[in-house]
């Protein structure tokens, strides 16, 4: 399996099953271990959405809709975009069914976390500039303390089932990945074990905001 190195740019991908890119971010590793790859990015980081999924988040969030029926039809065009308002420290487990996000937003002269984000995605395939995924549209929302949580974009992910973006196999893996962060909440375990500690984490200042490569340099998926 393909190592990263601390501070290099890597691009989280979202691939479809028809081996179509639905979306790409520019990324920075923080650590590359056996028990997760933590990246993250700060407002200004270079990302491509569906134009559509683009103009849901500037204007209209009922387009989301029209973006997933797209993915579904298999036509839809990128744009690019940037990453705004939050620091973001993604944590991915290789082969888990979902990420552990944490969004960071300004506190006086530093930032504070605001919350802990679960996503639920297919496992980790590394590639020679990253890693491809794909998000299956439903989230967890967490408090900060990790006391108190709550099921987010559930209607968006009974759509995604409704249409076949979702598989009966993939429903399956998601409702264990849901028992098994739910147990990691109540646990406190694996990546909440560390939950102080990436709670106080902060963007390396030296580092800069990561761009996306060429196109002619991204590269195909590896396994692991």
């Amino acid at each position: 399996m393909r190592s990263f190195v601390t501070g290099q740019t890597v691009v989280r991908r979202d691939v479809h099953r028809s081996g179509r890119v639905w979306s790409e971010q520019a990324l920075r590793v923080v650590a590359d271990t056996r028990e997760a790859l933590v990246t993250a990015c700060v407002p200004g980081a270079e990302a491509r959405w569906p134009a559509l999924y683009a103009q849901a988040r500037a204007k209209d969030r009922s387009v989301r809709t029209e973006a997933f029926d797209a993915m579904a039809s298999g036509r839809w065009e990128l744009a690019g975009a940037v990453w705004q308002e939050t620091d973001l420290l993604l944590l991915k487990p290789p082969t888990s069914w979902f990420s552990i996000n944490a969004f960071f937003v300004p506190d006086g002269d530093g930032r504070r976390l605001r919350n802990w984000y679960v996503n639920f995605e297919h496992p980790t395939r590394r590639t020679e500039t990253g890693f491809d995924t794909l998000d299956l549209a439903l989230d967890l929302v967490v408090a900060p303390d990790l006391t108190r949580w709550e099921w987010k974009d559930e209607d968006e992910y009974a759509h995604v089932r409704r249409l076949g973006i979702v598989s009966d196999t993939e429903h399956r893996a998601v409702d264990a990945a849901r028992g098994e962060v739910l147990a990691m909440l109540t646990e406190r375990s694996g990546v909440f074990a560390q939950a102080k500690r990436w709670a106080a984490w902060r963007w390396e200042p030296t580092w800069p905001t990561p761009h996306l490569p060429r196109a002619t340099d991204r590269g195909a998926p590896q396994d692991g």
